[in-house]
């Protein structure tokens, strides 16, 4: 089954021919020093395409300015789409934004909804008076986001004085309080230490895993929307480039994989593979198993003389964006 046959009733999130133009008024000067403005269009995104299951974990990459931010804004109601059409849980964001906004939570890396001069149990009473939550989910949902994100020792400190890691796992929190069923993350792991961001991640994992709940992420960290997502969306230039798993994205590179040898000292002449370093008798390569299959890569190793050990591993999953971009520019 193709994912353009996926039941409207297990679909999350529907995007069909959605184009979004910005309009910008430039300045450009004229004879005699003056000044005119001239109109400039931009194309944020142009004619994108994609469905997202109920209950899958999405990664959303591309370079800056490929239109990441854009969509989510559109997924959210905050922007209207210039044509196409949206579906976010069987229903228009920009008709129904308030009756979605009950079933949808959104987080941005660099924005807070905290009270910056308020201790943030006060930022989550808000939130439940506003959002009209009930009693029970509110408890329950407070215990568990205690529990799970850490934050008992932050619910009475000013949000103004929370570090990095600290207020992210406050507006994490607050944005599951009324019990979201799809969930858009824009760069959730910007800036966080590596302990702040493996919290973030297990957290995430968990509930998707664990709940249900339909994750869409962005983040210019290719190695965590890998550990987390297991389909990805490529945007370049404002169009979908690649819609699958991490597999099948290395793959458009050639199946990239480096290996460590280990000798004596002496360093290995490898047909097909390229050195890319090394120092006291470790020496790091890197081949094309589409090219130089992992059979015949042990058959030469077999024959040096003075290997002491071997380590083969995947080429970083950022090494190959990097060479898809580059390509993508061209």
């Amino acid at each position: 089954m193709s994912r353009a046959d996926i039941a409207p009733e297990h679909t999350a999130v529907m995007v069909d021919s959605v184009s979004k133009i910005f309009t910008q008024w430039q300045k450009k000067e004229g004879g005699g020093n003056i000044f005119r403005q001239h109109k400039k269009t931009i194309a944020a995104l142009e004619d994108i395409t994609f469905q997202i299951e109920k209950g899958e974990f999405v990664a959303y990459a591309g370079p800056n300015g490929a239109g990441k931010s854009t969509t989510m804004k559109l997924l959210a109601g905050m922007l209207r789409p210039t044509q196409g059409r949206i579906s976010v849980l069987g229903m228009s964001p920009e008709k129904d934004r308030i009756p979605l906004m009950k079933r949808l939570g959104v987080l941005f890396g660099n924005r807070t909804e905290l009270w910056w001069d308020h201790p943030v149990i006060q930022s989550f009473e808000w939130k439940k008076v506003v959002w009209d939550i009930p009693d029970g989910v509110y408890r329950r949902n407070l215990e568990r986001m205690r529990e799970l994100l850490e934050i008992d020792g932050i619910l009475n400190t000013f949000a103004r004085e929370l570090s990095l890691g600290q207020r992210m796992r406050a507006d994490l929190a607050m944005m599951l309080l009324h019990s979201p069923e799809l969930i858009l993350l824009d760069e959730p792991t910007l800036g966080l230490d590596v302990v702040a961001k493996r919290q973030m991640i297990e957290f995430l994992k968990k509930i998707n895993r664990e709940d249900g709940v339909t994750i869409l992420v962005t983040s210019h960290d290719m190695d965590d929307l890998e550990e987390m997502a297991r389909r990805i969306l490529m945007i370049s230039k404002g169009r979908l480039a690649y819609d699958g798993d991490f597999d099948g994205l290395r793959l458009l590179t050639g199946n990239m994989t480096h290996f460590t040898v280990t000798t004596d000292g002496g360093q290995p002449e490898l047909a097909g593979c390229r050195l890319l370093g090394g120092q006291h008798g470790a020496f790091e390569y890197e081949a094309d198993l589409s090219r130089t299959s992992i059979r015949l890569l042990l058959e030469m190793l077999s024959h040096v003389d003075g290997i002491r050990d071997v380590e083969i591993r995947r080429a970083p999953i950022e090494q190959i964006i990097a060479q898809l971009y580059q390509a993508w520019k061209s």
